[in-house]
């Protein structure tokens, strides 16, 4: 082994052995605070130092206890015990991924598993126990736990859904964190939300809408040569349709297709003239995707349709100009996707209440959204007199982040994140 060979392994095996102890270190104050916690290391990436995948005891009801636990999921990015958190509300389930927010502000990062959600699903699986307000105790029982070993400012945020999430958070305890940036966090106000048919049926040209509404007239006109190529998608990827069936698949992707086009940053130019059957086809699965409609998919959304369906709202679907072609349903929500043993009667005061909070008490709040995006119309917009600010990204969709600005519109929210936060501000990169 020649000199240079000989360092490089030693400083390898002392880096290395830094790490560990390091890492050691850390679980073992992670340890005292979640003793019953599984915790494992999981592939460091961005500028965190070491990330974990930690699965914690939850109460299933906060306010009795005797009902007993079971496993919520949460991964953790540690970088610095005295950099700020970024806390992630998601609204579904969770994976190991980096968020922006955390380049900005060089932070640790926590991502907490929605209740019912991946591997936080209790047993028996009990609808009662999945309500906002249980949802919401999992994240301040969480956060008051990590506060014992991060002291910096809290930051929450989330994504559709979870951006919902992180609105409620913050209305149900707004002394938790520091600041909210909800992203696309739709807050609607009935179980089907008028305000996303009149923003879907706003976008566009006339002649855009008009394209919009002949290619879904077309695509049911030529039912009969597409239903075979639907089908035949299904037995090739091993699809199965027991709650709507490949009928139903069909006519549902044909309805949701305008939503859909609008929300993931499409436009009409995707419509081209005379489309055959097998175009219009590839379009409709490019666009909704007919897995959607499969039982595995469902099955997955189902606890969040049960949501939309009793405290948080959802959309139905344009469909004025297709009545006399549809076959399969006698009614344009979506209420079938949630569970059909369950009272789905809608409250109309839980979000009503947050939004009035948030009017009037909603301060230190980056809302972030996408114009084209239906979701856009149920989103909040603070009155002047809050200390908040609604960011709209022009032409912009459900992928709309910060990184998506403008250089200008990107330095207001820098600005506002400096004066809120007192922290150093790491501007993203182009």
């Amino acid at each position: 082994m020649n000199k240079l060979s000989f360092w490089f392994l030693l400083l390898f095996s002392l880096c290395l052995s830094i790490t560990t102890k390091a890492q050691s270190g850390f679980i073992d104050s992670f340890k005292k605070i979640f003793p019953n916690a599984t915790i494992d290391i999981i592939k460091t990436g961005h500028h965190f130092k070491q990330e974990y995948v930690v699965m914690i005891d939850q109460f299933l009801d906060h306010e009795d206890h005797s009902k007993g636990m079971f496993q919520q999921r949460i991964f953790l990015s540690h970088y610095d015990k005295n950099a700020p958190v970024v806390f992630v509300t998601e609204g579904y389930s969770a994976r190991s991924r980096f968020y922006e927010l955390s380049e900005i502000l060089m932070a640790n990062q926590i991502i907490v598993e929605y209740r019912f959600f991946g591997k936080s699903k209790p047993e028996p699986y009990d609808y009662q126990y999945l309500t906002n307000d249980q949802a919401m105790e999992d994240l301040h029982r969480i956060r008051n736990l990590f506060k014992k070993l991060y002291k910096n400012e809290w930051i929450s945020t989330g994504i559709s859904k979870g951006g919902t999430t992180c609105l409620i958070y913050r209305h149900k305890y707004p002394n938790d964190v520091k600041v909210a940036i909800p992203y696309v966090a739709p807050l609607p106000m009935a179980r089907e939300d008028k305000r996303c048919d009149e923003h879907i049926l706003s976008r566009g040209s006339e002649d855009c809408r008009k394209r919009l509404n002949d290619f879904q007239i077309s695509a049911l006109e030529m039912r009969d040569e597409i239903l075979p190529m639907v089908d035949s998608t299904a037995k090739a990827d091993s699809l199965s349709f027991s709650r709507v069936g490949v009928e139903g698949a069909f006519e549902y992707s044909v309805l949701e297709f305008t939503f859909s086009l609008w929300q993931w940053g499409h436009d009409c130019d995707r419509i081209k003239e005379n489309m055959t059957a097998r175009e219009t086809f590839n379009l409709l699965k490019e666009i909704v995707g007919f897995d959607f409609y499969s039982d595995d998919v469902v099955n997955y959304f189902e606890p969040a349709f049960y949501q939309f369906m009793k405290e948080n709202g959802y959309y139905q679907f344009v469909h004025d100009h297709l009545e006399d072609k549809i076959k399969t349903m006698s009614s344009f929500d979506n209420a079938i996707f949630g569970p059909q043993n369950q009272d789905l009667s809608f409250n109309p005061e839980y979000l009503k209440h947050v939004r009035v909070w948030l009017y009037h008490n909603g301060d230190k709040i980056i809302y972030i959204q996408g114009e084209n995006d239906p979701w856009a119309a149920c989103g909040m917009v603070p009155p002047k007199e809050r200390d908040a600010i609604l960011m709209t990204k022009k032409d912009g969709n459900h992928f709309t982040r910060i990184k998506s600005f403008e250089s200008e519109n990107r330095r207001l929210i820098y600005d506002h994140l400096d004066r809120w936060l007192k922290t150093k501000i790491h501007p993203l990169k182009d």
